[in-house]
């Protein structure tokens, strides 16, 4: 459905985008994800047709969008995180002009537009001027424009930016619904948004990809995390000499303290041992607790490694 090989994007010396590569299969929900100034609005720019890349190649829908960006973008659903909208258009006005911008005959746009209104709950505020809505009503006109053509691909960032709640947990619904005839990508600095309803993670990190994987692929064994107030100097040969022990790294610094992550076959199991041969040592003994392997802890991981690999 969508094929991105080798694509790089620069602004004179700036590596927006470099040599990133990926495809996404019919009714993938796709999360993408990154710190500001990773590549993730660039991607998707160039993704859309809006912007051209500096080298490489993207496919969609088995058209090159450099040879046939027209068609290509008609089956594609944009929304872009601060969402251009007419405030003194009516929200049906504004749907209606976007459905004749999209191309849909006078005929088809009645439906369209209801349909759109009915998916996104906007009937309560659909003769109100665009101006006197909230940011979370001005977000689901921005998705129902996205939607109105019934596009094969979306494309959304930040689709729940200013939404409440009780919004967001519809947006998340109707995301479900909408993978079901369509393939979806979604960048969000929520994480919590990409674990509800993503089937799959690309993490940016300057300009390049450094994570693509499922989200149920994403765990290795949980390791055993020891905060201690010793220097690795010191604490490294000790853990590495443990019983049950593997590979130890030290993970951060926190004043005097320091977590260190031990590799272990069972974390759980092996605390109590590793508890008890510091204690003997007389070492104070700061946090003792199993590794989370949730998407935060990922993130954290590969921006970890990525800074470590920068300044190593």
């Amino acid at each position: 459905m969508i094929e991105v090989r080798h694509l790089s994007r620069h602004y004179g010396a700036l590596k927006a985008v470099q040599d990133v590569s990926f495809s996404i299969d019919t009714g993938e929900i796709v999360g993408l994800l990154g710190h500001n100034g990773a590549g993730k609005t660039t991607i998707m720019k160039m993704l859309t047709g809006y912007l051209e890349p500096s080298a490489g190649t993207i496919t969609i829908d088995g058209l090159d969008i450099a040879e046939q960006r027209r068609e290509a973008q008609r089956r594609i659903g944009y929304l872009p995180e601060n969402c251009p909208l007419y405030p003194e258009m009516t929200v049906l006005d504004s749907l209606d002009y976007q459905a004749s911008l999209l191309g849909l005959a006078p005929a088809q746009r009645p439906a369209a537009i209801r349909r759109a209104v009915e998916r996104t709950e906007l009937g309560p505020k659909a003769t109100a001027a665009i101006g006197t809505l909230s940011r979370g009503y001005r977000q689901r006109v921005g998705v129902a424009q996205a939607i109105l053509h019934e596009p094969r691909i979306l494309i959304l960032d930040e689709p729940t930016n200013g939404l409440d709640p009780a919004q967001i947990q519809h947006m998340r619904a109707l995301v479900r619904e909408l993978a079901r005839e369509a393939t979806l990508i979604i960048s969000t600095h929520i994480l919590q948004e990409v674990e509800a309803v993503c089937g799959r993670v690309l993490i940016m990190r300057g300009g390049q990809l450094a994570l693509d994987s499922r989200l149920d692929a994403i765990g290795r064994r949980p390791r055993l995390v020891v905060t201690l107030d010793r220097a690795p100097s010191e604490a490294l040969p000790v853990l590495s000499a443990l019983d049950g022990i593997g590979s130890v790294v030290t993970l951060d610094v926190d004043g005097t303290r320091r977590r260190f992550a031990l590799e272990t076959e069972d974390a759980q199991a092996a605390a109590p041992s590793v508890a008890r041969v510091l204690c003997e040592r007389g070492w104070s003994l700061h946090g003792l607790e199993t590794e989370r392997q949730d998407l935060e802890a990922l993130f954290g991981a590969v921006t970890l490694e990525r800074m470590e690999a920068t300044h190593g």
